[in-house]
Formats: C-alpha cells, structure tokens, sequence
C-alpha cells in the first residue's frame, strides 16, 4: 500500500500542467528524433543537457525521459517504411517490417509496432513500480566491495557485449577511464593529468564529451558516409489491424515484454540482444512460418517491438536504485542527475522520493501520449523524413556549438569538443563501440572511490572482494562474460 500511496504522490506531482507540457514536448521530440535516421535519444538529450542549469529538476528528468522512450515509438516508423532503422533497438523491427510495407502492408505493421510499445511499456512501468522499492531496500546492503564489483561487472558487460569484439570495446572503455581520471582528486584533494589547463581542474565535462562523441561525430559521419545515400519509401496507409491480426500480436507483445525487461535491467548491451532473442523466439512459434522473409510476419515486427520498450522502461531500475546506467543514454540520465547534485542509488528513493515517483509517474503518461501521437498522426511524422540531410546535420552542428560554448563560454570547450567529435568519427569508421566512453568516464570516478573505500576497509588488502559473498559472485560473473564467448568459439572451431 504504501508503493501505491507513493505513487498516487508521483502522478500528483507529474499531471501539473507545467510538468504535463514538459512530458509532451519530450514525447514529441522523442518520436521526430527516432522517426529521423541517424539521430537517437541519447545525441539528443546529450545536446539538451544544459538546460539542466535552468529547468526545475523533477520537470527536465520527466523531459528526458519523455525523450528517452518516445525515440523507440518513433524509430519503428523509418524501420517499416523505409527500412532504416532510426534507433539501434528497431533494427529487428526492419526485417518483417519493411516486407511487411512492400506488400502493401504498412498500415498494420505501423499499428502492432505502437500498440505492441504502449503495451510493454505500459507493464514495464508496472514492474519498474513494484521492482524498484524492493531492489532499493536490497542495495542499501551492500558495502564499497559490492558497489566496485558492480560498476566492474557494468565496465566488463558494456565493453564485452557492444561493438565488433571485446578489445575494441576495452579499449573505448579505457579512453573514458583515462578522462575520468582528469581533475581533482576526491580523496587527496590533488589535481591530476590537467596539464596546466584551468578548465580541466574540475575534469573533463560529461556533456561535452557526449555531445562530441555523439552528436557531432555522428552529423560529420553521415555527412562524410552516408549524407548521398537515397532510400525508397514505401506507401503508407491507415494504421489498423485485422481481427486476425490482433489475435497473431497480442501474444508476442507479452512474450516479448518478458524477454526485454529482463535484459534492460543488467548491462548486456543495451536493446539489440533482446529483440533478436524476441525475433528468434516469435519465428520458431510461428504457423506461418512462409511468411518470414517473403510477404513479412506481423509477429516478427509485434514481439521485437514490445522487447524493446520493455528493455528500454526497465533501464531506470538499475538507474534509480543502483545508480549504475545500463545504455549509454541511460549513463547520460545518469550526469543529468549528477548536474542537480542528486545522487542516483538507493538512497534516492528517500533523499529524492517525490522527484523518483513523478518520474515513474510520468511513464504511464507518457506511454499513453505517445500512443495518440503515433497512431492518428504517423502521417505527420513520415513528413519530417522530407528534410534535406545537409540542413539537418548543419543544424545539429549549430546546436551542439552553441550548447556547449554557453556552458561555460570557453573557447577551449569548443576545441576540446571538436577534437573529441574527430576521435568519435574515428571510432565510427573502424567500427569502435562510443558507449563504453561514456560509461567509462561518468562511472569511473565512482569505481575509483568504492574501490578506495573497500581497500580501507580491508585494510590495505585485496581479499576483501573476495571474503565476500556478493562481491564474489559478482567477480565470478565478470570472469564469465570475458571468458565464455572465447570458449564456445574455441569449442567451435575445435
């Protein structure tokens, strides 16, 4: 009862008429921002992160978020019609999608993807509610050693699972480390690796490393790679289904709800595995098994679909109780909290309870917005795939300048920030993982002082990560996620 009581707080606090229009206009720039290819939420809200300085906090995290979930509405959309896929998370969706589209089936393609969202973001949130307290109440217990062992489990599984192979992502990982390390030492209080440079004292900012690993490198990227590329629409039509339809959906937007929120709450890298998990499963149960890759399956767009909202919803669990993000937009929330001196983790829920359940609050309104905003109007956001890419990519560069330049008004933010968009376009070219930098560099400072405060406590000794049972298994995890694929390829080519 008083999960629900706290609730009933949070839509209190989410349905004033200011935060209302702050859900709104997150939606709406959540859905045209995964509607356009190339863009995804987080580049966007590393690029909105300055209004932090301005903007009430329960109002811009409600915003975010808004932002955060409206991006894998809107990315189905480029996916079925145009088969690309506007967010990492709708690749799956493009598969039966776009066969889907081509067989003069959009309209329903586009139906099952919306209402298949709004239903596992919808029960997502219904655990969110419930899983949240509990795992809270859990984290207050554990000690610096456990806390080390997660972030490192965090570091392992974010390196290891994203991008072409677990060195590339190691070494992503270690390029953020390394600029974690830049600043003022919490501890000694003794400034480190500045170089003499004044605006380096207080470490590299978090928000202008995003916005030039994400933001910039990816409009240059597009402009050098891809800006020349023309891709054939497929007609669109009414978005409804069949009766026939609605009976082959509403199974696979439950099975994959079931499959996504799992692997939103760890960090497994992100959405890509439980859509194809999603994807698989639907395929193996389907009796129409003619229809994958020919004509298009309405499962096969329906499951990978509610996979990955579910996954994205869940997210905020690991986030709000343990303060350890599992995407990389998720790490972005993360220093949008840290802008506030809000510190995510178990003690938020009673440090920061009204802000947590007007967040949470906020979910189920804004599942319901995006439902209305997708169905009646995707007409309106196909319209937004006419805008020439020189001019959307020019305005992301503008943008992203002006942002970052009016945070501090520093000449050598604007430097620093253009080096690291060339470091990013690097890391695109070869096929470099970007997330691990971000991870690295908002939670290595925080692995550095748990790791400190563990060593203290065992006074100096190593052995007390594994006197520990938690920390132990936690340890034997990592172990086992660097390990295991290079055994099964050895037992495979064996």
């Amino acid at each position: 009862m008083d999960t629900w009581n706290l609730l009933l707080g949070g839509f209190a606090t989410a349905a004033t008429p200011i935060n209302l229009l702050w859900a709104f206009v997150g939606c709406v720039l959540g859905t045209a921002i995964g509607v356009l290819p190339g863009l995804g939420p987080a580049v966007t809200v590393a690029m909105l992160l300055p209004i932090t300085s301005q903007v009430e906090p329960t109002a811009s995290m409600i915003f975010f978020c808004g932002i955060y979930y409206g991006a894998m509405y809107g990315g189905s959309t480029t996916s079925i019609l145009l088969n690309t896929p506007g967010e990492t998370g709708t690749m799956v969706t493009a598969l039966e999608g776009f066969k889907m589209a081509k067989s003069g089936r959009a309209g329903a393609a586009l139906a099952t993807s919306a209402i298949g969202s709004f239903v596992a973001g919808t029960i997502a949130t219904v655990l969110v509610t419930l899983a949240a307290p509990v795992m809270a109440s859990f984290a207050v217990k554990l000690g610096p050693p456990e806390y080390f062992c997660l972030m490192l489990l965090a570091f392992t599984t974010v390196s290891a699972v994203l991008g072409q192979s677990t060195l590339r992502g190691l070494t992503a990982l270690f390029l953020g480390l390394a600029m974690g390390l830049i600043g003022i030492d919490q501890i000694t209080g003794q400034v480190r690796y500045s170089g003499g440079v004044p605006e380096l004292m207080d470490g590299v900012e978090v928000v202008l490393v995003a916005v030039g690993l994400f933001a910039v490198a990816e409009a240059l990227y597009n402009a050098l790679y891809e800006g020349r590329s023309v891709s054939q629409m497929n007609k669109m039509n009414k978005a409804h289904m069949t009766g026939a339809e609605w009976k082959r959906s509403w199974p696979a937007w439950l099975r994959g709800t079931f499959i996504g929120f799992p692997f939103g709450t760890i960090p497994a890298g992100g959405t890509e595995i439980p859509t194809f998990l999603s994807y698989a499963t639907e395929r193996k149960l389907s009796k129409h098994q003619e229809e994958f890759g020919t004509t298009g399956a309405i499962e096969g767009v329906a499951g990978p679909e509610a996979a990955n909202n579910a996954a994205v919803t869940a997210t905020l669990v690991p986030l709000l109780t343990l303060g350890i993000p599992t995407s990389v937009t998720a790490a972005i929330l993360l220093n949008a909290f840290q802008n506030y001196g809000i510190n995510a983790g178990p003690q938020l829920f009673q440090t920061s309870s009204s802000l947590v359940w007007a967040l949470i609050a906020s979910l189920y309104i804004g599942n319901i917005m995006l439902l209305v905003l997708n169905l009646p109007l995707v007409g309106l956001w196909v319209k937004l795939l006419k805008i020439p890419k020189a001019q959307l990519y020019a305005g992301i560069l503008i943008f992203a300048t002006v942002g970052v330049y009016g945070m501090r008004q520093s000449a050598f933010d604007l430097y620093l920030m253009y080096g690291l968009a060339l470091v990013g376009l690097l890391m695109r070219r070869y096929d470099f993982p970007i997330a691990p930098v971000i991870v690295g560099l908002i939670l290595g400072p925080l692995a550095e002082a748990q790791l400190r405060n563990a060593l203290s406590i065992g006074s100096g000794s190593w052995v007390v990560f594994i006197e520990r049972p938690m920390s132990l298994t936690l340890l034997v995890v990592v172990v086992l996620v660097l390990l295991t694929p290079r055994l099964l390829a050895w037992r495979r080519k064996v």
